[in-house]
């Protein structure tokens, strides 16, 4: 069919998409089918999906809000902080503060070790600093640093890259704590079977150890046995160290066969450094063992890690940058399923078999689930208090459900282009979501109220196509045109930098994709599908009968064979409402039509009053339900009275306009004291009239809003963070730190 030429002249770009969406219904269906595909396919639930592949949008709890930075590591054992800061840290600062898009180098200087900053513009990408500052490094000028002296990057993680942390416990099989081994027994496991392991699993950047002992060769010398055997400590030095190495040599033949020849060095046990020659004194070999014991022991250590009281081994997990953090603890706890067979196991001298267990202590995923299940929540009790108002104040259950459709769906296409901006889905950028909610409702009520509007004003004879076309084309514009204002109106935290841009820019774009997803929806999917729902009429019975029939059957199987219950008690309440009015009277449609709406309504205030339970849990289902429904039937009872008196308060209003200004300027008076204090909003007050004592009052009253620049953010959990004297012990920190996890336990 030919579109229609407008009044002024050819039909715009938009008008002549809406045109054919309405006429090629397959094109409105495609569409929708597209978006719910590419929807859950990249959405960051947890979709179960068998005929289509996952490739979800990264979802962490809160956004990484930390700067691009870079990390160079220098050990140089033994030194002190001048040291390195002279010899280490200076050389390479200065030397670092050439690469290009560097922002600062900060430097720190210990006991021991070094570590630098490296700062970049947010512009850099985060490999290429990383490929710069190797490519500095390679290429630093000789004796630039100390011998053996060799700096290291640190880890392709953020500071959020701690996503998973564990301990090796001994348990039973049952699960039961057994003990039964040692902490450098845990410690040797997880260094050399847990710790590659987990790092071998996909999105993995570390996989680092922490606490028990590190099992080393000791060597102790013993001064007086030197003097005699005349040996120096370099020469004892000189003698491990080529003690513990594989040599190779020339080949010889024998019988016509070439033999390699090789001398075997590796130390593999304390026998082989005690026989270890230093020198030969007249013949006589002189071994470590005559001058020093040679024995196992831990390595010193400068952290430790407590678990309720008890000190502990386990490691953690760094996620690397840029990779699905909820994906990645799949991975790792993937990998543990599959590791933890092969795990060592020992007889306990009570019989009890003992089995080194991975027991996470902290895991993310919770925390990310908790995120995602508010934002499922909250869209869901959304479209139930979206549903209630448009049944009660529309009066059409064809409109309430059309127009919810608008909410997943919007929702599904705004993670496609969260997927293809890679604009990760965290607790802020899902809020953007949350809070476009409205302005897409309003923009399916619009839509659908104007179309019924011109429905009913339409003839019998006038083409309900070209009825829905007009309908729709009239409030096109000034739909795209709101969604634009309140786009642009979000232009300045696009221009947000460092941390404040990382913490607000998500919910711009978010916000912003759901608004231009939802004027597509509404201007070209919602007109096709009101064409059907509104103006199509199946004139047989038997048609209009078997069509009941299978959308009964269908909310059915939904509701008792699947999941969906509550879309299947849509479908059920809907086949139900048509069937009313195809086969009633009319007298009997309009009040059965009115009693399946009232009763929806009942129905859906009983699903909310479940979930909110505004009473608490102590008072009953009926006690909540009445209490749900008194409070949105007292809504749309005000908002109806309102409805019906606007006219006569316009007039009154119109006829005393100085009066009624005055209640916007106190607003706005009283919206200034708030924000910015009573003492900025009249600074020009003399001090007699301050010192009143009601202008005193007023001033303490309205002392201004605080500012902060994190958000409120509970979680439900805590973190302590206790510190000590500088100079404590290994010894006293962990003393310190037992008990307080004892008397934390406890609560």
């Amino acid at each position: 069919m030919k579109a229609p030429q407008s009044e002024a002249g050819h039909l715009s770009l938009l008008d002549r998409a809406l045109w054919f969406f309405i006429h090629h219904k397959i094109g409105a269906f495609a569409l929708t089918a597209l978006i719910v595909g590419a929807g859950l396919i990249t959405a960051p639930f947890d979709v179960e999906t068998t005929a289509l592949p996952r490739y979800p949008v990264p979802v962490d709890a809160i956004p990484d809000i930390g700067e691009n930075q870079q990390i160079v590591f220098t050990q140089w054992p033994g030194r002190s902080p001048q040291d390195v800061e002279d010899q280490i840290t200076y050389p390479l600062t200065t030397a670092l503060l050439g690469i290009p898009k560097i922002k600062t180098v900060r430097g720190f200087s210990m006991f021991g070790f070094s570590s630098i900053y490296v700062i970049f513009d947010e512009s850099a990408d985060f490999y290429w600093s990383r490929s710069r500052i190797l490519e500095k490094l390679n290429s630093l000028p000789s004796q630039t640093l100390p011998d053996a002296v060799k700096p290291v990057l640190g880890p392709d993680a953020t500071g959020l890259g701690q996503v998973f942390w564990y301990t090796l416990e001994g348990q039973d099989r049952e699960g039961r704590p057994t003990g039964g081994w040692d902490l450098h027994e845990l410690r040797s496991i997880q260094d050399w079977q847990v710790r590659y392991a987990l790092q071998s699993a996909e999105g993995v950047s570390e996989a680092a150890s922490v606490g028990g002992f590190v099992r080393e060769y000791q060597i102790d010398i013993d001064p007086d046995a030197m003097r005699a055997w005349e040996v120096t400590f370099q020469d004892i030095y000189n003698a491990v160290r080529m003690s513990n190495r594989d040599v190779g040599a020339q080949t010889i033949e024998i019988n016509r066969a070439e033999y390699l020849i090789r001398g075997v060095g590796f130390v593999k046990s304390v026998s082989d450094l005690e026989n270890a020659v230093i020198r030969a004194r007249d013949g006589i070999p002189v071994y470590i063992s005559n001058v020093a014991h040679v024995h196992l022991g831990p390595a010193p250590r400068r952290g430790a890690l407590d678990r309720e009281g008890a000190e502990a081994v386990g490691g953690v997990v760094a996620a690397r940058y840029g990779a699905n953090p909820l994906q990645v603890i799949k991975n790792v706890k993937a990998k543990i399923a599959e590791i933890s067979p092969g795990l060592p196991e020992k007889e306990l001298p009570d019989g009890r078999m003992s089995k080194v267990t991975i027991v996470p202590f902290y895991d993310r995923s919770g925390l990310i689930y908790e995120t995602l299940d508010t934002l499922r929540t909250a869209i869901f009790q959304q479209i139930l208090v979206t549903v209630i108002v448009v049944m009660l104040m529309v009066a059409h259950l064809r409109s309430s459900l059309l127009i919810s459709i608008m909410l997943p769906l919007t929702v599904l296409g705004t993670f496609i282009a969260m997927k293809l901006f890679g604009v990760d889905a965290n607790v802020v950028a899902l809020s953007g979501i949350a809070i476009a909610i409205g302005a897409v409702v309003d923009m399916g009520i619009v839509v659908c109220e104007n179309i019924l509007k011109h429905l009913r004003e339409a003839g019998p004879d006038d083409d309900s196509a070209r009825t829905v076309f007009e309908a729709s084309r009239e409030v096109g514009g000034a739909i795209a045109t709101a969604a634009a204002t309140t786009i642009i109106g979000f232009l300045p935290v696009f221009a947000l930098e460092a941390a404040e841009g990382k913490l607000f820019r998500p919910l711009a774009f978010t916000k912003t994709f759901a608004l231009l997803v939802s004027i597509i929806i509404a201007l070209f999917i919602l007109p096709a599908l009101a064409h059907i729902l509104f103006a199509w009429r199946i004139r047989s019975r038997v048609l209009q009968g078997a069509g009941l029939l299978i959308l009964l059957a269908t909310g059915l199987g939904f509701t008792f064979l699947t999941a969906w219950k509550i879309p299947g008690a849509f479908l059920i309440g809907f086949a139900l409402y048509q069937g009313i009015l195809f086969f009633s009277p009319a007298w009997a449609a309009q009040w059965g039509a009115h009693a399946v709406t009232l009763i929806g309504a009942i129905i859906i205030s009983a699903i909310l009053a479940h979930y909110w339970a505004p009473l608490g849990l102590d008072h009953t289902e009926g006690q909540n339900l009445i209490f749900v429904c008194s409070l949105i039937g007292g809504l749309m009872a005000f908002f109806m009275a309102f409805q019906f008196l606007y006219p006569w308060l316009l007039r009154l209003l119109l006829s005393a306009k100085i009066l009624f200004l005055t209640l916007p300027l106190v607003i706005i008076i009283l919206g200034a004291m708030v924000w910015l204090g009573f003492d900025k909003v009249f600074p020009f007050l003399p001090s007699s009239l301050r010192a009143w004592r009601p202008v005193v009052a007023v001033a303490h009253a309205f002392p201004g809003l605080g500012r902060e620049f994190m958000p409120t953010l509970d979680e439900g959990s805590f973190l302590l963070m206790p510190t000590t004297m500088p100079h404590a012990s290994i010894g006293e920190a962990m003393d310190v730190l037992s008990k307080q996890d004892i008397l934390i336990g406890q609560i």
